[in-house]
């Protein structure tokens, strides 16, 4: 399975527009909790959703929060979707209209910040918003990022 980084070069190269949220935004700062997924926030536009979809449909994406794990319908495209959990065969894609702490896609944009990913680059978010969102969350394995989120702060303000 060749993974989450092929994954998002996927999506970079393909021209969706979104923003890097979650555990792997954390990893980006220099975070060493493990992630399983990769959580991205997204316009829920129709263009930018068929976006997404033409880029990953080769990857068989299925419904992952449903017991029968159905194959993913684009004729049932609609823009009333807040959030769209996905499994492909390259990992786990959550894709979140708005993120808790931080607001929507717009928002979420404002508080990002452009890294270097190989040839390409991303938007993830700050680790001030990052650190926020996490508070937010409050969940142990989000408290446990928040701790190390701050220790990288500090360094960083250190110099």
């Amino acid at each position: 399975m060749p993974g989450l980084e092929n994954l998002l070069t996927r999506l970079l190269e393909s021209e969706v527009r979104f923003v890097v949220v979650g555990g792997y935004a954390a990893v980006a700062h220099g975070s060493t909790v493990l992630t399983r997924d990769m959580d991205i926030c997204l316009p829920f536009d129709v263009e930018n959703l068929e976006t997404l979809l033409v880029a990953i449909e080769d990857l068989h994406p299925v419904h992952r929060m449903t017991p029968a794990r159905p194959a993913f319908d684009r004729t049932a495209l609609t823009t009333s979707w807040m959030s769209l959990y996905l499994a492909t065969d390259w990992g786990q894609l959550d894709c979140l209209g708005e993120i808790a702490g931080i607001g929507g896609y717009e928002e979420v944009l404002k508080r990002s910040e452009e890294v270097p990913l190989g040839e390409a680059s991303c938007r993830i978010l700050t680790i001030e918003a990052l650190i926020r969102a996490k508070e937010v969350m409050g969940r142990p394995k989000d408290r446990e990022t928040v701790i190390q989120l701050r220790a990288i702060r500090e360094r960083q303000q250190e110099g």
